[in-house]
């Protein structure tokens, strides 16, 4: 992601406007790899969120404090020991690199002045806070330490002089010159490869301008003064990029949204990453159990298409046993086999006879398993026609886990594959929380509201209750899906309003990745849902297809 150099250097020039002067009031550690730093200064009190963490390291300021846990880690003790009432006297940025400095004035027990340094290393999994005692250079300890079994090059840990990362074959971004710049192929992984402290959006960026040098020496001088503009690229509701500087291979593809600060941007942007990655970790284990179900399934339904396949094929008992029957005084006692005539065509068919049977008992056995054959295809068919049902719902399951966008979202699935007997209620001593249907919504370019359902169970109050006989049902022909309702109430729509909602049918479906996507629409009173069918099965009559790519808003 984007904490590159640059975005470094703006942060620390808001820090620096923000918390030069102040003093540490307060320390917490929300977690084991974050801290919290509460900041008093002329302009009220400020909160500096740090992270060390390999997935989303960063420094900035935030609004709330975070929860912290009953028992401070010790880490943060230390920290209250060394840094409670001590002076910010400076907030610099190491070179063009990921690391950003606070140093601070303290006071010791005897009331001598003394210097410490919170070193930021923001560099993923890499990682790291450190207090270092600038008199020495020393490290007095770290969020992280690293011995040497964790790494030959450099190690972190009480006592031991504090050495920089190794710096990487690159020039830096702010001392590369144009010609070096110019000299650079249009590739952004050669861009990459060449320059410190750049992003690969802005390497990606840099590869295609040919204004480079004046780019790139805006970034960073508006990075400097605080001139800069913060924002976020979005890809539909997620958040793709952020950056201080003009990425246009987002402005073409995202909606593009500004912040008052870098703070607030680096915040929300991290914020809406963790919601995802919470998301996905509790739909994982609900994915796995839906698709372990569905190729049960799958492996049910081969089986009994081959039963099937074997049952309809089971004319000939039927033909074996009026033939034995025809010829039953030429056979003679014990005979393993007898040739004989098939009257309907003329030619000779050898007939397998059980030797411990009579001729007619074999004839009998020959009809009883000719019976049976037509009794089992019949209700194989049935067992089929059930098995097909739960492939069709479990794959509507598996499409909206797929999409799914919200943590509660994978509740309400898992409470609907109980209610369906898939899956086995949870013992809890507390009262589930109740999740009311709340399908997502959209504006059509002529200003009907458009709601699409994310489950099954939403689904069906969609388009059973919520929706008015009046308006129309789109849903991906043959495709699992969400009911998508265009609220008309009876007026008029345009061809536009169809093919706007059976776009966001398209991406909320199975279909999702593709193109030139089927959707069926109709009017919702020729929509109806037969008895006893699963959550979000319904027919309908009297439908008309478009063929649209899909889209997310």
């Amino acid at each position: 992601m984007a904490f590159d150099g640059i975005v470094t250097r703006a942060e620390v020039s808001e820090l620096r406007a923000a918390l030069l002067l102040g003093k540490i009031d307060k320390v917490y550690q929300p977690s084991k790899e974050t801290l919290v730093f509460t900041v008093h200064t002329r302009r009220g009190n400020k909160k500096l969120f740090a992270s060390a963490s390999s997935f989303d390291s960063r420094v900035h300021l935030i609004e709330n404090t975070p929860s912290n846990p009953t028992v401070p880690f010790a880490f943060c003790m230390l920290l209250r020991k060394h840094l409670s009432g001590g002076r910010i006297v400076s907030v610099e940025q190491h070179g063009a690199e990921r690391i950003i400095e606070i140093s601070l004035e303290t006071l010791s027990e005897l009331g001598f002045v003394e210097s410490k340094k919170l070193i930021f290393e923001i560099m993923g999994r890499h990682s790291n806070i450190i207090l270092v005692d600038i008199s020495k250079n020393t490290v007095i300890d770290s969020i992280k330490r690293v011995s040497i079994d964790t790494s030959r090059v450099r190690q972190i840990l009480p006592g031991k002089t504090y050495e920089y990362p190794p710096e990487q074959d690159k020039i830096p971004f702010d001392v590369i010159s144009q010609d070096q710049l110019d000299a650079l192929p249009d590739d952004p992984k050669a861009v990459l490869s060449a320059i410190g402290g750049i992003s690969p959006a802005f390497a990606a960026e840099l590869a295609v301008r040919g204004d480079r040098y004046a780019y790139l020496h805006s970034a960073d001088e508006a990075a400097r003064s605080l001139s800069f503009i913060p924002h976020i690229y979005y890809n539909g509701d997620k958040a793709a990029e952020y950056h201080i500087a003009d990425l246009s291979e987002f402005e073409l593809s995202c909606e593009r949204r500004d912040f008052p600060s870098l703070s607030a941007c680096i915040d929300i942007f991290f914020e809406d990453r963790r919601q995802t990655n919470r998301t996905r970790q509790s739909s994982h284990q609900l994915t796995r159990t839906v698709k372990a179900l569905l190729d049960k399934a799958y492996l049910k339904k081969q089986r009994l298409s081959d039963d099937i396949l074997e049952a309809e094929n089971s004319e000939y008992l039927r033909l074996y046993g009026e033939l034995l029957t025809a010829s039953i005084h030429s056979i003679k006692q014990g005979a393993d086999r007898i040739c004989v005539t098939n009257y309907y065509d003329g030619s000779l068919i050898t007939i397998p006879l059980d030797p411990r049977f009579s001729p007619a008992r074999n004839a009998q056995l020959y009809y009883k398993r000719y019976g049976k054959a037509k009794t089992a295809a019949k209700e194989k068919n049935i067992q089929l026609d059930k098995t097909q049902s739960d492939i069709d719902y479990l794959e509507s399951v598996m499409t909206f886990l797929e999409n799914i966008d919200r943590p509660e979202d994978v509740e309400m699935i898992r409470r609907e594959l109980v209610d369906e007997g898939y899956l086995r209620k949870r013992k809890t001593k507390y009262k589930e929380r109740r999740f009311k249907a709340a399908p997502a919504r959209y504006v059509s370019p002529s200003g009907f509201d458009v709601l699409v359902g994310r489950n099954n169970r939403e689904n069906d109050e969609l388009t059973l209750k919520i929706a008015d006989r009046r308006d129309i049902w789109l849903h991906t022909k043959d495709i699992p899906g969400s009911h998508v309702i265009l609220r008309t109430g009876g007026r008029d729509f345009t061809a536009d309003d169809i093919y706007y909602a059976a776009g966001l049918a398209a991406w909320n479906s199975k279909a999702r990745a593709s193109s030139n996507v089927p959707v069926d629409w109709v009017s919702v009173r020729r929509v109806k849902k037969p008895s006893g069918a699963k959550p979000g099965m319904v027919i309908f009559t009297g439908n008309k297809t478009v063929y649209v790519d899909p889209h997310e808003k």
